[in-house]
C-alpha cells in the first residue's frame, strides 16, 4: 500500500521535525525527505564550497553548503548543496536562513534524487528566479549550467573534465571540472 506524501506544510511545520540526518525540504508544501549523500558527493560539495570561499574571502558575497535552508516561500524551503550569494544580495542572508533567490545554487548527484534535482527542484529555482543552477552529475561525470533567460531556463551548457567551470556572476572564479569531479569511479 502507497503512502500517501505530506503536502499543505510550510516553514514552520519543518522547523518542528527532530534532528535526524535526515534533509527535509518543501516543494509546494510537499515534504521531500532523502538520506545523507554517499562520500563522493561530500567530497565534490567540499571542494566547490572550498573553492567559492576562498574567493568569496577576497571579494565578498558568502557561500554556503547543506543543511542550509533556501526559503522562497512558506511553502517552498530547500536546501541545495552548495549556494553563493553574491556582496550585493548579503541583506538575504539571515540568521536561519538565505530569504529569496541565492545568485548560484549547486545540485551533486545521487542516484535517489536525481529526478527531484533535474526536474522539481530545477523547475523550483527558475520559478523562484535563481539566475544560474548548476547540476554536478557524478554519473556522467560532467557538469551542467543552467542560465536564467527572459524568466527560464535555456538549455544547459555541459562541461566536461577537460574544461573549467566559471559564471559571469561570480567574476574572477573558476575551478577545473576534473578538480571539481576528483577520481572517477570505476
Amino acid at each position: 500500500m502507497a503512502t500517501q506524501p505530506k503536502t499543505g506544510l510550510t516553514y514552520e511545520d519543518l522547523q518542528a521535525f527532530a534532528e535526524d540526518n535526515f534533509r527535509r525540504e518543501l516543494i509546494d508544501g510537499e515534504l521531500i525527505v532523502t538520506a545523507v549523500p554517499a562520500t563522493r558527493h561530500q567530497r565534490v560539495v567540499l571542494e566547490l564550497g572550498a573553492s567559492l570561499l576562498a574567493h568569496t574571502k577576497q571579494h565578498g558575497g558568502e557561500v554556503f553548503v547543506a543543511p542550509t535552508d533556501v526559503f522562497f516561500s512558506d511553502t517552498n524551503v530547500v536546501e541545495p548543496d552548495v549556494l553563493y550569494v553574491s556582496p550585493e544580495n548579503m541583506a538575504r542572508v539571515e540568521e536561519k536562513l538565505v530569504r529569496s533567490a541565492p545568485v548560484v545554487v549547486v545540485e551533486v548527484s545521487s542516484p535517489s534524487t536525481r529526478r527531484l534535482e533535474l526536474v522539481r527542484k530545477r523547475e523550483l529555482y527558475e520559478r523562484f528566479g535563481v539566475p544560474e543552477y548548476w547540476y554536478v552529475d557524478l554519473d556522467a561525470d560532467r557538469v551542467e549550467v543552467y542560465r536564467l533567460e527572459a524568466a527560464s531556463f535555456g538549455r544547459p551548457t555541459i562541461l566536461t573534465r577537460a574544461e573549467r567551470l566559471r559564471s559571469p556572476l561570480i567574476p574572477g572564479w573558476s575551478i577545473e571540472v576534473n578538480e571539481l569531479l576528483g577520481p572517477a569511479e570505476e
